[in-house]
């Protein structure tokens, strides 16, 4: 794979109430860079969008490790526009499926081959460095014209084919199979852009890479339109702490996470993939005992990766194992049958408050 394709100052912004000031802007594409996100796709290439120009300007500045990309429509004005921003990767949009190129649009196919090689043309002519062609709802349209157009598209000189499942529909295994076949007709680059309306976005971008697509586009907590996209934590997270070994810079994930969250309005569940203050928090009795005596037995990875800390929680779940492992940790060693009392007592205590015991109330319970 060539890497993943970080979306979230343009699909992102585009969910309900998600507006970023210039300021986050900065803060989030100078985290991704930092991460080691390979390509930031900063916005919309339009003139109305007065904080673009200074975006890119700063940014250029900034960020040397990650290829700055704008989106844009098959627009001449657009593209002209863009030309003048001198991204490092412009996207072109235009549908694939007649649902869209008929009942939206209300053109033809022919009109889309046209209009696509048209606009390709003119962003290299214009100096645009490389060409990446977005084609909205791949996963609707017609086989034999999806592969009309990345031919076309090829033709005209683009860099790189974005394969969208824009309403979720695909599973792993159909967005692979997908992969392998546009592979075997094209020699450019295919990247995929998934939605989570089926709640399996992260899942299939993880798949169409593994199945040999080189790009996968991912935004930060999947903020974007309905259900959202892949999640950009998630996706960095598997492949560099389980899957290919990508050298991503996990420990700054959830400071990522926080600060899109926070500009977003979007909380955090406690139990959220990588980025969750929880999810290295136990209560278990069974994996309680196996985290005491070795950590693998229940974390996938150690919790410093992803700037996380391991929480070992007694309450009404414990058992006796693990409160004996907790209580020799606090130095203190019982006999079986005050080591019987203790463990009833903890429970109880527990399940009262309604929530797991900390070691001043452990302690407590041991003088008493």
């Amino acid at each position: 794979m060539k890497g993943l394709i970080d979306s979230t100052l343009r699909e992102g912004e585009q969910a309900p109430g998600v507006f970023f000031p210039l300021a986050v802007k900065i803060r989030i594409a100078r985290l991704l860079a930092r991460i080691g996100i390979e390509e930031i796709e900063l916005g919309i290439a339009t003139p109305y969008d007065e904080e673009l120009p200074t975006l890119l300007r700063i940014l250029r500045r900034m960020v040397r490790s990650s290829r700055l990309a704008l989106w844009s429509r098959c627009v001449a004005a657009d593209i002209d526009f863009a030309a003048t921003l001198a991204p490092d990767i412009l996207s072109l949009s235009i549908p694939a499926s007649d649902l869209h190129i008929f009942e939206k649009l209300g053109r033809s196919r022919s009109w889309v081959r046209e209009t696509l090689a048209s606009a390709i043309r003119r962003s290299l002519a214009k100096g645009i460095p490389a060409v990446s062609v977005g084609l909205e709802d791949a996963s609707r349209a017609d086989e034999d014209f999806l592969g009309q157009l990345i031919q076309t598209a090829e033709q005209a000189g683009a860099a790189r084919v974005r394969l969208a499942d824009t309403v979720g529909i695909m599973s792993p295994a159909a967005i692979a199979g997908l992969v392998r076949r546009i592979s075997r007709i094209t020699r450019l680059e295919i990247g995929v852009h998934t939605h989570n309306d089926f709640g399996m976005a992260t899942a299939n971008a993880i798949a169409a890479l593994q199945a040999g697509a080189d790009w996968a586009d991912a935004t930060v907590l999947g903020i974007g339109e309905r259900a959202g996209n892949s999640r950009l934590e998630e996706m960095a997270g598997y492949l560099a702490l389980r899957g290919d070994r990508r050298p991503y810079k996990t420990e700054h994930l959830r400071s990522l996470c926080l600060t899109v969250a926070h500009a977003a309005a979007r909380p955090i569940a406690g139990s959220h993939p990588v980025v969750g203050e929880e999810i290295f928090t136990c209560e278990t009795g069974l994996h309680l005992q196996g985290l005491t005596r070795n950590p693998a037995t229940y974390e996938p990875y150690e919790p410093e990766r992803v700037g996380g800390q391991r929480r070992l929680l007694l309450g009404r779940k414990s058992g006796k194992r693990a409160i004996r492992d907790r209580l020799q940790a606090l130095g203190c060693t019982l006999p079986e049958e005050r080591l019987e009392q203790v463990v009833h007592l903890v429970r109880h205590q527990a399940g009262r408050i309604k929530r797991p015991l900390n070691d001043e109330e452990i302690r407590a319970i041991i003088s008493g």
